[in-house]
């Protein structure tokens, strides 16, 4: 390789994918959500309390993070659950395809009172039915697998992840 072909190819941008964390907070078969509002992307749709990394953080640190800054909620990382990891593509009109790499994570408890401390960002923080997600739900929230189609991977989440003291079919 030549000089030029080498500094070329040092200059070239390394691959990024962009991470985020999804909080899955679910009490009395209900889930928390919010309806987003003047961010500039799916507003008017319900999503999950979530924010992507900033750097130098863990996916787990992220979601202490933006459960405080979003809804008021006390999260301690030690507390948290993966339950489901997602690997999606992109395309966004203004910057093209992105790579995006998204854990949604379960808190084993939590405190606080759950406020929408965001309003500029959030017109509504609300808790629904798991199996009756509002129509105007941000697609990554939706969607479905091979085992379970008639189901998006929320539902699962509750079936299959449930805690002892949750699952009625678990041992006493």
């Amino acid at each position: 390789m030549g000089e030029r072909d080498f500094k070329s190819a040092v200059k070239k941008e390394r691959f990024k994918i962009v991470p985020a964390s999804y909080l899955v907070l679910i009490e009395d078969g209900k889930i928390l959500m919010l309806r987003r509002f003047n961010t500039g992307f799916e507003d008017g749709k319900y999503g999950l309390v979530s924010g992507h990394l900033d750097g130098g953080e863990t996916f787990r640190e992220t979601m202490v993070r933006e459960a405080r800054e979003e809804a008021n909620i006390t999260l301690c990382a030690e507390d948290l659950e993966v339950v489901h990891v997602l690997n999606r593509h992109v395309i966004f009109n203004d910057v093209g395809h992105r790579e995006r790499v998204d854990l949604f994570i379960r808190p084993g408890k939590w405190e606080g009172k759950i406020k929408n401390m965001e309003p500029d960002k959030c017109d509504d923080l609300s808790w629904f039915p798991i199996d009756s997600l509002p129509g105007n739900t941000i697609p990554v929230c939706t969607i479905g697998d091979r085992k379970y189609p008639q189901r998006n991977f929320l539902q699962r989440i509750r079936l299959v992840n449930l805690r002892p003291r949750d699952n009625p079919w678990a041992e006493k």
